[in-house]
């Protein structure tokens, strides 16, 4: 079992940045991938960013988040990070972290392969 809980959420202006760190308990933090995920009102949960294990450190993102925001983890901490520059009004969403025991290559986009997750952090840019 792994618990998840995610900070750093908040209210930034258009072109600010924000950092969120999802801690994670567990001694096997290392083994899972971690991915962020979000969700506006009225829309479906979207794919954001992931990362694999400690092995390679693949990371994936969703093509409008690349080049502003970076997933990052720290095994030692347990913690996954998602630092995101340039935010704009379309970011704003809740923003989930997830752990996934056997998410493969090219499943990091599909939420149903994840096995944890957070309560959620609210992201809010304003214009």
């Amino acid at each position: 079992q792994v618990q998840l809980v995610e900070s750093g959420g908040g209210l930034v202006q258009v072109g600010g940045s924000l950092r969120l760190s999802c801690a994670a308990s567990g001694r096997t933090f290392s083994s899972y991938v971690m991915g962020w995920f979000r969700q506006a009102p009225g829309k479906e949960r979207e794919f954001v960013a992931a990362i694999h294990r400690r092995t390679d450190g693949y990371t994936v993102y969703t093509d409008s988040v690349k080049g502003r925001f970076t997933i990052s983890r720290d095994n030692a901490k347990n913690t996954v990070y998602l630092q995101m520059n340039s935010l704009k009004p379309e970011d704003t969403a809740v923003y989930y972290c997830a752990a996934g025991g056997g998410t493969w290559y090219g499943e990091e986009r599909d939420w149903t392969k994840y096995d944890f997750w957070g309560q959620g952090t609210q992201v809010t840019v304003s214009s």
